[in-house]
């Protein structure tokens, strides 16, 4: 079955999902909505059989459409989604879903008393090393976790609209909420702005969650190396990801503290206690992580209940993202996160 798609907004990223869901055999890209005529003209060049427009109801009003795609600035969400849900079509929004949990929780109401399909495109949740590293977490393998470490920085680009926890660490929580199944209920944030002044180009975030499990994040644009960098440890077996490693992503340490004890004696006793294992560094299939998060919309389209990343997952993440704002503005205090 072909599923009629109509993408809103053709900016960096809306080509990307245009050529995604125009390539896939099962969904059609019948119109590509957006305000610049110049971006239109772009499209229109390379996607010929495509209708353009600068009005998202016309198509909503073409029956073909069953699915919008959402590609706009953050702050429109709350309104295009809202709209494409009342016309009774699915949506991919891209990430994060809104910019405040009011926004994101009446989309995922209206969607799910409209029984329609939500989904937001957090789409380091399709990286095929952050899936195997899941499986490994889910499995038992690691043990118990103990804690994460997140690290996203590089130089630029620098954003005037919302501040590095909204704009890289959204990814990282999304990663961390994905991998332990719940929304922490405690963050507490510190940060600076250099750039520019109220929007905070560095931020350092803790993530406590209820099974006990922390979580430290650490997103910059400001910052003379780009990582993407995860350090997981548990009580088994410890693991890191590093998504610029194209060819060995995936590590896995069979190390760790045998018997937690008092060390102040000796420090012969504390090198007695420790583990040093192999190091195992699992094969990663090559895939693009966009293609698979498109496909798994159209999956779920077709009656899939267990693709990830669901509006209310996507809510979560605002949840977080609220609350780390809190946080940043008493300078450093602990905040309760409301709970999608």
């Amino acid at each position: 079955m072909m599923t009629g798609i109509a993408v809103v907004g053709a900016g960096h990223w809306g080509p990307h999902l245009i050529r995604n869901f125009s390539d896939h055999p099962q969904s059609e890209v019948l119109w590509v909505i957006d305000r610049s005529p110049e971006r239109l003209k772009q499209v229109g060049q390379r996607f010929r059989s495509v209708s353009l427009s600068g009005q998202l109801d016309d198509a909503l009003n073409d029956d073909r459409v069953d699915a919008v795609i959402v590609a706009t600035p953050t702050a429109t969400h709350h309104d295009v989604v809202l709209t494409a849900l009342d016309a009774g079509k699915h949506v991919l929004v891209e990430k994060p879903i809104a910019t405040s949990v009011a926004h994101a929780r009446a989309m995922v109401e209206l969607a799910e008393g409209r029984r329609l399909t939500l989904m937001v495109g957090h789409v380091f949740l399709f990286n095929p090393a952050i899936l195997a590293a899941k499986e490994i977490i889910r499995s038992g393998e690691a043990g118990a976790v103990y804690y994460l470490s997140m690290t996203r920085t590089n130089l630029g680009p620098v954003r005037t609209d919302v501040n590095a926890a909204w704009d890289l660490a959204s990814h990282d929580i999304s990663i961390a909420n994905d991998w332990l199944d719940s929304v922490p209920v405690k963050v507490s944030a510190t940060g600076g702005s250099w750039l520019n002044k109220g929007v905070e180009d560095a931020v350092f975030a803790t993530l406590r969650y209820q099974s006990g499990v922390v979580v430290q994040v650490h997103a910059s644009w400001l910052n003379p190396r780009k990582s993407r960098m995860i350090t997981v440890v548990g009580s088994k077996k410890m693991l890191t990801v590093d998504d610029m490693d194209l060819n060995e992503p995936l590590r896995l340490y069979d190390k760790g503290v045998e018997e937690a004890g008092d060390f102040t004696d000796t420090f012969a006793a504390f090198r007695a206690s420790i583990r040093e294992g192999t190091i195992t560094i699992p094969r990663i299939g090559v895939g693009e992580p966009l293609r698979a998060e498109c496909e798994s919309f159209l999956t779920r389209l077709r009656g899939d209940t267990q693709s990830t990343s669901d509006g209310r997952a996507g809510l979560g993440v605002v949840c977080v993202l609220e609350a780390i704002d809190a946080s940043l503005a008493t300078g450093g205090g602990e905040i309760e996160v409301a709970q999608p």
